[in-house]
């Protein structure tokens, strides 16, 4: 998931680090089984980098509404299938 904050966001140094733990805490209440595989500062048009693993669509869905109302940010996330599963899926389907 990328992220964008808005300059509300960050009115100070500190609100960084107040917003991530904010999240963090709501996300782990609200977005079972969500797991955290890594995060990033970016240099770039976003801000944030997120990866995380989802049990599905929707809850993956409530993490970004949850950045975007607690974060005042946009966000931009992608689904990704790992190599493997995408590689099963491709054997699986009918040849044409």
């Amino acid at each position: 998931m990328l992220t964008r904050l808005s300059p509300e966001a960050l009115t100070r140094p500190t609100a960084v680090a107040e917003l991530n733990r904010k999240v963090q805490r709501r996300v782990k209440q609200e977005c079972r089984g969500v797991k955290w595989l890594a995060n990033y500062a970016v240099l770039g048009p976003c801000d944030y980098l997120d990866i995380f693993e989802s049990p599905d669509v929707e809850t993956a869905t409530k993490v970004a509404l949850l950045v975007r109302a607690l974060g005042h940010a946009t966000t931009e996330t992608w689904v990704l299938t790992p190599w493997n599963r995408y590689l099963s899926l491709t054997q699986r389907m009918r040849k044409s």
